[in-house]
């Protein structure tokens, strides 16, 4: 099946199809489809008027919000690329995406709650203040040439939210037409930033392809017009950009949007608004499950929603959840392959739903091979999982060695991810070859945190392992070794991230070690390291990273 159009195209089409039913509500306003479409228009001329070209990469750094879904779809529309950036992230991690992606504009909120995000945009790049933020010219971001700020009131050094809509008061309908009629659905959509295993985050580029991602996995929730599903997760990660605002682009449906993810809040919206459709980890699902509000709450209106499941530690919350509350689908994706590369049915067995990943979405093929030899592995024997299906990404951005590594010749993405087929042909996920982390649904490499804790003066070497967590399925540690004859603690090495790294990057706790367990050929064996983490917090529990067979040493043909 041949894709012939794009996101702008999926928006016009549901503002005709719907442009009186309800799309959005958030903090108690509400937008139709129709009104939506106005915003978006007004937000695509204003995009033209101020220079933003065809094949431009858009910086965007914003918590949910109406504004966040209105630009998704302008940005298509005007064929720019949209960089979203996690609002997690802090100057490091800011810099490093703005910079690598060469984005000529950077579109970020002024402020959410206490997190100042222009405060962090001005110290990672202090130039910009006193110039016009049309004309950019930053060291630090060589690309940039435009900033627009969305604040209450005039925003320091940026270009305002309304001066931005008013510069697309000279640009007609038709000229918006033209522009939009130049996108191609091969064209890339958006580059979405994940960790990689070069220490530094990758930009994943996908094209307009991907809406078809969502179209199969709404026949597999079977979603409804009439359905409600209460958003919360990040628009800026690839499950809340899919399962959120596109789902209901293509069917009619309706979400309630909150800024972030407070279980009482969505407890309360699930009874007051009668939603139907949840998604989230096995973390969003627990922590709705055990509030004191949900015996109180009327919750049963709930119907379905992706709970990943699959992985050891997942299991008894996909069977409470399933148990106690609603059906749930499950699935296994990444943002190189999209949130829903395998996924079960809504009409699938207890067992299905609570301890697979599904089976391979349509368009999609799985395998199960050695990662030492590439073989594929018969039904039931571990192994990496390849796949490889129309949303597969484009590749990662001005990385062709990473890209080269991951996507072979025959099409197949190599995940590093550990799966195994089941006899029915369903696929479980089991954990991780790469040392990835996974902490409450972030991905976070250790390599990048270890790169940034060697900047500290009194740091010879670190290690980072995850170690497993009740609430987040894992949490980092560091080992430490320090340079002689200098002292430092865990509170001044936590200091020392405090504001520059995301939090969940910042390590829980940090080990002060004289040397590390290493192999006969010099490498670091961080599978030893987890089990000393282990050992020392008085967790017992199994290193699902550590095949049984021992051949975590052995090369990783995804790189």
């Amino acid at each position: 099946m041949v894709q012939t159009w794009t996101l702008g195209g999926l928006a016009d089409q549901a503002a005709r199809r719907w442009p009186d039913r309800e799309l959005m509500a958030f903090q108690g306003r509400r937008w139709t489809f129709g009104q939506a479409q106005q915003e978006i228009d007004r937000l695509a001329r204003g995009l033209i008027g101020l220079g933003v070209g065809k094949g431009e990469n858009v910086a965007f750094w914003m918590t949910n919000r109406p504004e966040w879904v209105f630009s998704m779809f302008a940005l298509a529309k005007v064929g720019a690329v949209m960089v979203p950036i996690n609002t997690r992230f802090r100057t490091v991690d800011l810099e490093y995406v703005v910079r690598q992606s060469d984005s000529t504009t950077l579109i970020a909120v002024e402020r959410s709650g206490p997190i100042g995000f222009w405060d962090m945009v001005l110290e990672a790049a202090p130039e910009i203040r006193g110039q016009d933020p049309r004309r950019v010219i930053s060291s630090t971001f060589p690309a940039l040439q435009r900033v627009v700020a969305l604040g209450d009131g005039p925003v320091e050094g940026a270009i305002s939210w309304e001066d931005l809509l008013e510069a697309g008061r000279g640009v007609s309908a038709a000229d918006l037409k033209r522009r939009q009629e130049d996108v191609q659905p091969d064209d890339t959509l958006f580059i979405m930033y994940t960790s990689g295993t070069t220490g530094f985050p990758k930009g994943v580029m996908h094209g307009h392809n991907v809406i078809r991602n969502i179209e199969v996995t709404a026949d597999k929730l079977k979603v409804a017009s009439d359905d409600c599903t209460i958003m919360y997760l990040p628009l800026f990660h690839a499950f809340g950009y899919f399962e959120g605002p596109l789902m209901c682009y293509l069917t009619g449906s309706r979400m309630v949007l909150t800024e972030t993810f407070d279980p009482a809040e969505v407890l309360g919206l699930i009874e007051s608004e009668r939603g139907t459709i949840l998604h989230g980890f096995d973390t969003h699902w627990q922590d709705l499950i055990d509030h004191p509000d949900f015996a109180r709450r009327d919750v049963g209106c709930v119907r379905t929603g992706l709970l990943a499941a699959g992985l050891p530690s997942t299991v008894p919350v996909a069977e409470r959840v399933n148990q106690r509350w609603c059906r749930t689908v499950t699935g296994w994706g990444m943002t190189e392959v999209m949130p829903a590369a395998t996924v079960s049915h809504a009409e699938d067995t207890f067992e299905h739903a609570t301890a697979t990943s599904g089976r391979p979405n349509d368009g999609y093929e799985c395998r199960i091979v050695d990662p030492t030899t590439g073989r594929r592995q018969p039904v039931g024997v571990p192994g990496e999982m390849l796949i490889r299906g129309f949303a597969v990404m484009q590749g990662y951005y001005k990385k062709p060695e990473e890209t080269a590594k991951a996507l072979d010749a025959e099409g197949w993405f190599h995940t590093g991810d550990m799966g195994v087929e089941l006899p029915d042909g369903y696929i479980r996920f089991l954990g991780r070859y790469k040392e990835m982390l996974k902490i409450g649904g972030e991905n976070v490499d250790p390599v990048e945190v270890e790169a940034y804790f060697l900047n500290h003066p009194a740091v010879s070497r670190v290690q980072i392992v995850g170690v497993p967590d009740q609430r987040l399925s894992e949490v980092p540690v560091a080992f430490v070794v320090l340079k002689p004859d200098v002292r430092a603690d865990e509170e001044g090495l936590r200091a020392f991230a405090r504001g520059k790294l995301a939090s969940f990057k910042v390590p829980s706790r940090f080990f002060f070690v004289g040397e590390y367990p290493m192999t006969s050929s010099g490498k670091v064996q961080k599978f030893k390291l987890r089990e000393m983490a282990r050992a020392r917090l008085g967790i017992d529990a199994p290193d699902i990273e550590q095949p049984a067979t021992g051949e975590l040493e052995a090369p990783l043909r995804s790189g």
